[in-house]
């Protein structure tokens, strides 16, 4: 007699070898598994023409990424649906991403794209066709405790991506199943060779914008932002040094492509930005004491999330404020549902306003919020 199914998954087949792994894991594990790609971008429509290093491609990226999820699903015996939420995306992550860019803000679409569209849409459509639950092929663990689902660090530490699925609701996390959270990357490609998953065994990570993928990024935003050329002002003399093409390409503590390599600093180390003023249209540099303009000990988060439980006022925990970063030790005080400031106990650079604040205590992820303002003791930075 047949062993009983553990129930009806559709796994997020991306055309990848993480995605391509988790399905097998799950086969495995006793589930009936189906895969569903995801579309999630259509160039065409969506007028990605400048910075787009796959326009003259036979086939677009996406395109090669569903024959390469197709022969997964051959090699491993299980169905693949294909599903479009390119306008779930443009409603729900492209324009939030634009939105933050031309406040001069630093975006992370991965986490909206998770929020919205990986454990949204494509949840609410696996629902609907009668799958129990869905899988990914993130680095990271659920751990059930009675009727509470909690997110965890994954065993590899230097792929964990819980700082992407920071903004999940409790309901979406016990929605979700994920394979990879016990192995190690170096595990996922030798199971991918012993399958001979000759599409994906040795395809690279996919890097750039979450569905979009790699461009030339100014010349991207271009496409949707007008360029709008400004001056670059030595924030401490208050002189122009030169022209900027626009204050939304540039990041807080970036210090190559600036243009003003002639002019010399109040240092051999060069000049760095510390500020964006999109109203003015002012991009301010510095010289020479970065720890004055680019490190803060304070920051107000906004759009604050809890994926399990909302930690106490005044908890000591761990901060990450870019993926792959350290943790920052931190006490965090709430204001209202929505808004809650940190202080953190180690002084931390170029924490930037747009990108994400994601708490840990211990190996668990709590959630976070998006960084509004930054402080170093009482004078606002950036």
């Amino acid at each position: 007699m047949a062993n009983k199914s553990k129930g009806k998954v559709l796994v997020g087949l991306s055309g990848g070898v993480d995605s391509a792994v988790a399905a097998f894991l799950l086969q495995q594990a006793g589930y009936e598994v189906t895969g569903g790609f995801m579309r999630n971008w259509d160039s065409l429509a969506n007028q990605d023409i400048l910075g787009n290093p796959t326009l003259e491609d036979d086939k677009c990226a996406q395109e090669v990424d569903y024959e390469d999820a197709l022969e997964v699903a051959k090699k491993l015996g299980i169905p693949l649906l294909r599903v479009d939420f390119v306008k779930e995306y443009w409603d729900n992550v492209f324009v939030y991403f634009l939105e933050e860019y031309s406040k001069g803000r630093t975006p992370n679409p991965d986490i909206f794209c998770n929020k919205y569209i990986k454990f949204d849409a494509f949840l609410d459509f696996a629902k609907s066709e009668g799958f129990d639950i869905i899988a990914t092929g993130h680095y990271a663990k659920k751990i059930t405790d009675g009727d509470k689902a909690y997110l965890a660090k994954a065993h590899d530490k230097n792929k964990d991506q819980t700082y992407f699925l920071s903004q999940l609701s409790q309901e979406q996390l016990k929605s979700a199943l994920f394979p990879l959270g016990e192995i190690e990357k170096d595990k996922v490609r030798e199971i991918a060779a012993k399958l001979n998953l000759t599409s994906v065994m040795d395809k690279k990570d996919s890097t750039g914008i979450c569905f979009i993928g790699e461009r030339n990024f100014k010349d991207f935003l271009q496409n949707y932002i007008p360029a709008k050329q400004g001056d670059i002002v030595d924030i401490n003399k208050n002189r122009v040094l030169g022209k900027h093409s626009g204050v939304m390409y540039y990041t807080i503590g970036q210090r190559r492509g600036l243009g003003i390599g002639g002019i010399k600093g109040e240092d051999a180390r060069g000049w760095f930005v510390v500020k964006k003023d999109v109203t003015k249209n002012i991009l301010y540099v510095a010289s020479g004491d970065e720890d004055y303009h680019l490190y803060s000990n304070r920051a107000i988060i906004e759009l604050a999330n809890w994926i399990s439980d909302k930690p106490l006022d005044r908890a000591s925990l761990n901060v990450k404020f870019r993926y792959r970063q350290k943790d920052h030790p931190a006490i965090i005080k709430h204001i209202d549902d929505d808004h809650f400031e940190l202080i953190y106990k180690c002084r931390a650079k170029a924490v930037t306003p747009g990108q994400a604040a994601v708490l840990y205590d211990g190996e668990v992820c709590l959630g976070g919020g998006i960084i509004k303002e930054v402080y170093r003791d009482e004078r606002r930075l950036l």
